[in-house]
Formats: C-alpha cells, sequence, structure tokens
C-alpha cells in the first residue's frame, strides 16, 4: 500500500497492467453489472443540470428510460448510480458497430458539455471506497476485462498509466507525480531487492 495525502493507493495499481480492448471486450463495463455506474452527490446534480445538451446524444430508449426514473437513481444498496435501460446497460450508453460507449463522452467530446463522464467510469478498472479518514484507491478485477490485461501485459501498461487522466482528474496532477514517485521506488526495488551497505 502506498499513501498519498489521505488516500491509501493498492499497490496492485503499480505492477499489474491493463489497457482496455474494446474491439474484444465491445465496452462489457457499460452493460454488465446489477446497478449503474456509481455517482458522487455533485454529479448528481451535474447530470440534472447537463441533460438536455446530452440527450440528442443518447438511443430512444435511454431518453425514455430517463425521462421515466430521472438522470440518477439509488440502487439496492443505497448507492447513488446511472439508471440502467431494462436492466441492462447504462441509460448514458451509446452502441457503435456494436460497441458500447458513453453519450455523455459523446457530448463532451462534440464540445456540447464540460463534463466528461461520471469519475467512477473514467478511472474504471480503478476503483475508490470512501472512510472518513481517506480515500482507499483499488485495481478491481473482473472476468470482462481479460482482454485489457492480455493487452495491457503485451504493452507494458501499468494501471495507474492507464488511468493517469481520470487519477489526476480526481486528486491532481501533484498527487499523481508523487504516485509516480513511488512506481519508480517500486520498479528499481524490483530490478535490485539487495539492501545497500
Amino acid at each position: 500500500m502506498i499513501e498519498i495525502g489521505k488516500s491509501i493507493v493498492s499497490a496492485d495499481l503499480l505492477t499489474s497492467h491493463f489497457t482496455c480492448n474494446l474491439h474484444v471486450c465491445k465496452g462489457a463495463c457499460c452493460v454488465m453489472g446489477d446497478s449503474g455506474a456509481p455517482l458522487e452527490d455533485e454529479e448528481v446534480e451535474i447530470l440534472k443540470e447537463i441533460y438536455t445538451r446530452v440527450k440528442p446524444f443518447l438511443s430512444g430508449e435511454s431518453v425514455a428510460t430517463i425521462e421515466k426514473f430521472g438522470t440518477s437513481v439509488v440502487d439496492f444498496e443505497n448507492d447513488k448510480v446511472t439508471p440502467l435501460n431494462n436492466g441492462k446497460e447504462c441509460a448514458y450508453t451509446v452502441f457503435n458497430d456494436g460497441i458500447a460507449f458513453c453519450g455523455i463522452e459523446k457530448a463532451y467530446n462534440a464540445g456540447a458539455v464540460a463534463f466528461r463522464k461520471p469519475i467512477s467510469c473514467h478511472l474504471y478498472p480503478v476503483r475508490i471506497k470512501k472512510y472518513k479518514a481517506f480515500d482507499a484507491v483499488n485495481y478491481d478485477r473482473w472476468d470482462i476485462c481479460t482482454p485489457a490485461i492480455v493487452l495491457g501485459d503485451e504493452l507494458k501498461m501499468p494501471v495507474h498509466r492507464f488511468v493517469k487522466d481520470a487519477l489526476s482528474r480526481k486528486y491532481g496532477e501533484k498527487w499523481f507525480n508523487l504516485l509516480e514517485i513511488a512506481a519508480r521506488n517500486l520498479e528499481i526495488v524490483k530490478e535490485d531487492p539487495s539492501p545497500s551497505v
């Protein structure tokens, strides 16, 4: 574990490899699961505010879901999440050639909104659990992401570097730079584990 400010980061983020392979997984993380994407309190308000600008980028089914249940919902664990289309994909999912993408991110890329996507989606496969005194920052392993592990191993892309933009968005560039220093130190120890004399 690595402690940076008020966060404790699992070393798995530095030692495991990951790179999304959408052509193989088809964006399964937007479709699979028991509930929608976790939302922070401020994101619930943001989704309400930007919905009319995101709406043109969504499917008719998604629009119907959101207008029936709301831009966010509370799931069975009492967490705030994005709604699902008939218990399947996130209501903000759009499909292109059979691959799931985020409609919010499409709106962002088109310049329609300044909000990229929920931070939980941007961070994936990293998950954050909030405690009173600190955040636990962990690598969430899910079998649907096996293609990402294979590609990450091929490219030798550590998890933390794959989600650099998201981690920097969440905690800031200074925080990420400290994580990089920890990663380099870990690499040095792996290369030469013998104690200095």
